[in-house]
């Protein structure tokens, strides 16, 4: 299709429409003499513009909307709304730059997000027809039932690899903690190949058929090799040893599984992310709310796997338990591939550890050369243009100066044509920014692995302390595993408490639009983690003083007790790992996002590690001499309340380690390539 206007035949479907219209439009009105030439001169605009929106509306899914701003009445010829205006964008700076009076009465704007993100055909997002909610609730339900799937497998494994597998209990509780560091640790893997060369959305593609494989592969090698016979493996009827070849059936599947969800997590949060543009202040808002509905899709898919597959399974139901796993990961398969005209993308931006070197190298190579005091002084690429593929500039800061070395331009350096150079030699400043950005993050993210310490005893020492308690309500046997329900409920429920209550009166008090800012609520989660293993030490004092028979394993305080530990570690998750996903993904580079996000769960799986070398120092400190230790197999033996007040030590003086490192960050400063105000009201609406 064309529209057709004097000498002017432009293609339909392609921003050749759009540059033409400007370059036409300022022509005829800088032409323009007196009022009567100039009226006659907009005439002939306004219907060259009505041609133009009437090939749009016929061309929706090529063309990117134009709009023209009224700044008096609705002009019902071109059919365009009233807008208001707050301050030029960046791109009023391509429209209209003449020095008529009139001129701002015309503007022309083009409703693609301003982020750098594209659709799956390559051409800039369009904001009214892809990304935003619609994608990303899909991909909230898409996580929310992901994670059944995996917890439906991985919440009950350690009663799988005892009663099916066979395996003593120091040797299961080794399996499954060997399991568990690998899934978090396969998210540094999926988060390396989503930045550098698969992008967010291949990546999540090709882990999520992978994780599918392997709940197949372990739900047929139970049906068929693993619980033999039948209804095997529920604590009373015992399993057929399993055959060479069925263990590793069994092996190859889980970690089949470990890849697949590890390789998927940090790169689904990220691509959620991705679907809301961050330069425009509404989609700004949505995206900060987004990370919180992530956190709590992740809690609700964990909660029907923590409580209705936890009995199937506990009862021997094994097959029920892993079919419905299976069922669950295939359709959020399916629906993540449904959405797939609707995402929003960014281009990988290629292998970061390749960068970061060049920056080190760059700096070794130049450790005698003085930094300039300005600045601007210092090499980077001319215009909006980064030499980080998908990557917008970040602009200069002061911190880790020495770096500097590496954008410090000398004789020795060579251009080319187009005024790039050797990157071994001479880096951009975006590529050292990106360099300083990690190591700014580092101190961060060290203060939260004690955080996660205290995080994985809900799913060890909570457990082992509720088994020696009454678990018997109004004669229902309540299992001790299945307390973790009120974390997730506790989860829910700050979720809501903070997003309708205490976001906007932060935000009213503080005036800042932000409220609590990533920093703050991630140190408001250190003190509720710290206050959770207070009550945890309270109710192991109060419990022992409950045993009913010296020597027993049991005591008559009611498991119930439990219930304020488990709630203040969900109120402090709200804050901390949310925070912590809003925080590394907010602060992490275009070119590593993912790996930003990862952070987050490389930080529980050290948090796993330090534990369990925790309890190992503990248990060889106190089991000298004639001393069962504090954390002895009859917990009515020793002291696992002094255990969780040494953890409160240990989140109070981490703390304060936190405080002196949030106080020191800075945070990235982003060129935006533009004179736009965030914060101004939205002045694109669809025509």
């Amino acid at each position: 299709m064309e529209v057709e206007f004097g000498t002017k035949n432009i293609e339909a479907g392609s921003l050749v429409i759009v540059t033409e219209a400007l370059a036409f439009g300022r022509a005829i009105l800088s032409e323009a003499g007196d009022d009567s030439s100039r009226s006659a001169h907009l005439a002939m605009w306004k219907d060259f513009v009505k041609k133009i929106l009437d090939a749009s509306a016929k061309c929706k899914r090529t063309l990117h909307l134009i709009y023209m701003l009224s700044m008096g009445e609705d002009d019902q010829d071109l059919k365009v709304p009233k807008m208001n205006l707050f301050r030029p964008d960046a791109l009023m700076n391509l429209i209209f730059k003449h020095s008529l009076a009139e001129s701002e009465e015309q503007m022309i704007f083009v409703d693609t997000t301003n982020d750098g993100s594209i659709d799956r055909h390559g051409n800039p997002a369009r904001k009214q027809c892809i990304g935003g909610w619609k994608s990303g609730i899909l991909l909230l339900v898409n996580q929310g039932l992901a994670t059944l799937a995996f917890f439906g497998v991985g919440v009950n494994l350690v009663l799988f690899v005892r009663r099916v597998m066979q395996q003593g209990n120091a040797s299961a509780a080794n399996t499954v903690s060997k399991w568990t560091g690998t899934v978090y640790l396969f998210s540094l893997v999926g988060a390396f190949l989503s930045d550098s060369y698969w992008g967010r959305y291949k990546t999540c593609t090709i882990f999520q058929f992978i994780f599918v494989l392997g709940l197949v592969m372990l739900s047929l090698s139970s049906w068929f090799v693993l619980i033999t016979p039948a209804g095997c493996g529920d604590g009373e009827h015992k399993c057929k040893p399993v055959s060479g070849p069925g263990v590793g059936i069994f092996y190859l599947s889980i970690y089949l599984i470990a890849l697949g969800n590890g390789g998927y997590q940090p790169s689904i949060a990220t691509f959620g992310a991705d679907q809301f543009d961050e330069t425009d202040a509404t989609e700004r808002r949505s995206k900060v709310a987004f990370f919180s509905y992530f956190y709590l899709a992740l809690n609700l898919g964990s909660l029907f796997s923590n409580t209705l597959l936890v009995y199937f399974e506990d009862s021997g139901g094994w097959l029920i338990g892993f079919w419905t796993a299976t069922g669950s990961a295939v359709a959020a398969l399916f629906l993540f591939w449904l959405g797939r005209p609707r995402y929003r993308h960014f281009r990988p931006s290629g292998n970061p550890l390749r960068r970061v070197a060049q920056v080190f190298v760059a700096t070794a190579r130049k450790l005698n050369v003085v930094v300039p005091g300005d600045d601007t002084q210092l090499y980077e690429l001319e215009g909006r243009e980064s030499a980080i593929t998908g990557s917008r500039k970040i602009l200069h800061s002061a911190e880790f100066g020495f770096l500097d070395k590496a954008a410090t331009i000398t004789s020795g350096d060579k251009f080319s044509e187009n005024h790039r150079t050797d990157p071994w030699r001479l880096c951009t400043v975006t590529q050292v920014e990106e360099v300083k950005c990690v190591l700014k993050m580092l101190p961060i993210w060290l203060c939260t692995i004690i955080y996660s310490v205290v995080f994985t005893q809900m799913a060890s020492l909570f457990v082992e302390q509720g088994a020696t308690m009454n678990t018997i309500i109004a004669n229902f046997h309540i299992p001790p595993a299945s307390m973790s329900a009120f974390d997730i409920l506790s989860v829910a429920a700050f979720i809501a408490l903070y997003q309708r209550v205490l976001n906007p009166l932060t935000k009213k008090l503080s005036g800042n639009h932000k409220g609590l800012n990533e920093l703050h609520r991630m140190g408001i989660g250190l003190i509720i983690g710290m206050l959770a293993m207070v009550a945890a030490a309270v109710v192991e004092h109060e419990r022992l003083k409950r045993v009913r028979v010296a020597g027993e394993s049991s005591s008559f305080l009611s498991i119930l007790w439990q219930i304020p530990q488990y709630a203040l570690i969900g109120a402090s998750e709200v804050f901390m790992y949310v925070g912590q996903l809003e925080f590394f993904n907010g602060q992490a580079p275009d070119g590593i996002k993912s790996i930003g996000s990862s952070l987050c769960m490389a930080s529980i799986s050290l948090g796993n590690y330090v534990s369990s070398l925790l309890v190992s120092v503990v248990m060889g400190i106190t089991t000298r001499g004639s001393s069962t230790g504090w954390i002895p197999e009859n917990l009515n033996s020793g002291h696992l309340d002094r255990f969780f007040f040494l953890l409160a030590g240990l989140s109070a003086v981490d703390f304060i380690f936190y405080v002196l490192c949030a106080k020191w960050y800075k945070y990235i400063d982003l060129d935006s390539g533009d004179d736009r105000n965030p914060d101004a009201a939205e002045i694109i609406t669809k025509v």
